[in-house]
């Protein structure tokens, strides 16, 4: 059901891991939203749904109350897809909401790796990759509409997000890392997706909420640094493989593993 591909998504834990997620909760609380890979898969009647990409968040917002016209503007993408289209669109800057969502869902699957980026002025600026499908056999955006219909969508920093979990709600945090954190430098390469100092909010907002009552799923890189702030708060950890069911060791570190934060 996940309509976008978004850098650091989720669908390979769900096909491996989606063991580790509870499925009984009040709410679900989902502060870095992306993809939505955890939310599509657990479909919760009651959600808070927020990040900090405005475009990302309207986009929801839009496909939520108005499906019907975000398809229609697909497909008129679809016809016109080309180079000169691409770049032509890309650069374009479309202030109504249902042409703004459109435009990004049309470059997110027709852009180079799915991958989201601006430069200084806050324009997209990624090339066109090789992907010409604008729409797909397995889009219905009406139960993706369905889906998204009882959900608080909001532009928000993390924390306020976290800061609402309440006893019995879940909270499902995946801030921005890769695995190449796995390997070296992870505090200074990290600081151009999450700062550290946003690591220690996040692990103190987790720890908050799970005093609370809250129940925690949190992923991030698997380094010692990221091991012990949640060590330290008396987190359960486990590492998994973006390849293989097979839980390891929390020491391990190898290329592919991820950290896996969960609540005792």
């Amino acid at each position: 059901m996940p309509f976008l591909k978004w850098p650091g998504g989720k669908r390979w834990f769900i096909a491996n891991h989606s063991h580790l997620l509870p499925r009984t909760f009040k709410r679900y609380i989902e502060p870095f939203l992306g993809g939505a890979s955890v939310f599509f898969f657990l479909r919760p009647k009651k959600a808070i749904l927020g990040d900090t990409n405005r475009d990302l968040i309207h986009t929801y917002q839009t496909i939520k109350v108005n499906w019907v016209a975000l398809e229609d503007r697909l497909r008129q993408h679809d016809s016109n897809h080309g180079v000169r289209y691409y770049y032509r669109t890309r650069d374009s800057a479309p202030r109504k909401d249902i042409n703004r969502a459109a435009w990004l869902v049309y470059l997110n699957r027709t852009c180079f790796n799915g991958i989201y980026r601006v430069n200084l002025q806050g324009s997209f600026n990624v090339p066109k990759g090789s992907k010409n499908a604008v729409l797909y056999d397995s889009d219905d955006f009406k139960v993706i509409a369905q889906a998204l219909s009882d959900a608080d969508i909001r532009v928000s920093d993390f924390e306020l997000l976290v800061d609402e979990a309440r006893k019995g709600d879940l909270v499902f945090a995946d801030p921005p890392y890769t695995v190449r954190h796995n390997l070296n430098g992870f505090i200074k390469y990290n600081e151009t997706l999450f700062s550290w100092d946003d690591q220690v909010r996040l692990a103190d907002a987790l720890a908050r909420a799970r005093n609370r009552g809250a129940k925690i799923i949190s992923t991030n890189a698997n380094h010692a640094s990221v091991r012990e702030l949640y060590r330290e708060r008396e987190f359960t950890l486990r590492t998994v493989s973006r390849f293989s069911p097979i839980s390891a060791d929390p020491d391990g570190r190898t290329q592919f593993e991820e950290l896996v934060i969960l609540t005792n």
